[in-house]
């Protein structure tokens, strides 16, 4: 695992939640927007964030997008267990860590590759 991948990921990921996070509070949507669909414009957002923070690192979209699939998972079941936030912040640690793995496989960056592929 890259610790320098790892650390610029948490940072970079952490950023674009944090940003579509203050941009979807402003929005003027409906009440109860993020109690009704929230369950699919939070994964689709993390989804979005993921792409930025794969682009931003040089790093596989795919495989990247993988990594968020499994931080999501676990910041899900976090979030059952404690709440929204950490659930967020343990899927961010999840996700850096899933970063750095990818990047030590050393993919060319900027290809569109399945993370179990050799």
């Amino acid at each position: 695992m890259s610790g320098k991948v790892f650390w610029r990921a948490l940072a970079v990921q952490t950023a674009a939640v944090v940003a579509v996070s203050l941009l979807l509070v402003a929005l003027p949507l409906p009440e109860g927007f993020f109690g009704d669909v929230g369950f699919v414009a939070g994964p689709a957002a993390w989804a979005v964030c993921a792409v930025i923070t794969a682009r931003v690192l040089s790093l596989p979209v795919l495989s990247v997008l993988a990594a968020a699939l499994a931080a999501g998972l676990v910041g899900t079941l976090l979030s059952l267990a404690g709440g929204h936030w950490p659930g967020v912040a343990g899927g961010l640690v999840v996700f850096a860590a899933g970063c750095a793995a990818i990047a030590r496989k050393s993919i060319p960056p900027g290809r569109l590759e399945l993370p179990l592929r050799g």
